[in-house]
C-alpha cells in the first residue's frame, strides 16, 4: 500500500529541487527527514513538509506502520512560470522568469 502527498506552485525552480529529491529517494522515513532537516537549501524545507504530509496520510488514511515507511518515489515537476520585466537602458526591458514547481512524494511500507 502506498500513500501520496503533493505540493503545487512552490516558488523554487524544479531543477534546484531535483538535487534534493535525489538525496531522499529510497531512504527510510526517519532518515529522509533527518537529511532534509540539516540540508541548508530552501527546497529542503518545502520537501520536508510534503514528506511529513505523506507519512501522516499513510498513518491516518491507510493504517500503515510509521516505523516501516520509506520514501519510494519523489519528483519535482515544472509548474507555471511567472513572467516579469526589468527596465533597462535606452527603453529596453529584460525578461525575468520566476519558476515554480510541483512536488510529489509517495511513501510505502517495507515488507
Amino acid at each position: 500500500m502506498e500513500a501520496k502527498a503533493t505540493a503545487k506552485y512552490i516558488r523554487i525552480s524544479h531543477r534546484k529541487m531535483k538535487f534534493i529529491c535525489d538525496m531522499v529517494r529510497g531512504k527510510d522515513l526517519d532518515e529522509a527527514l533527518a537529511i532534509l532537516k540539516f540540508t541548508p537549501k530552501k527546497g529542503a524545507r518545502e520537501l520536508e513538509k510534503v514528506v511529513k504530509s505523506a507519512a501522516a496520510n499513510a498513518e491516518n488514511n491507510f493504517d500503515l506502520d510509521r516505523d516501516k515507511l520509506y520514501v519510494s518515489k519523489v519528483s519535482a515537476d515544472m509548474g507555471p512560470t511567472l513572467k516579469r520585466w526589468r527596465p533597462r537602458a535606452k527603453g529596453a526591458a529584460y525578461k525575468i522568469l520566476k519558476r515554480t514547481s510541483h512536488i510529489n512524494v509517495t511513501v510505502e511500507e517495507r515488507v
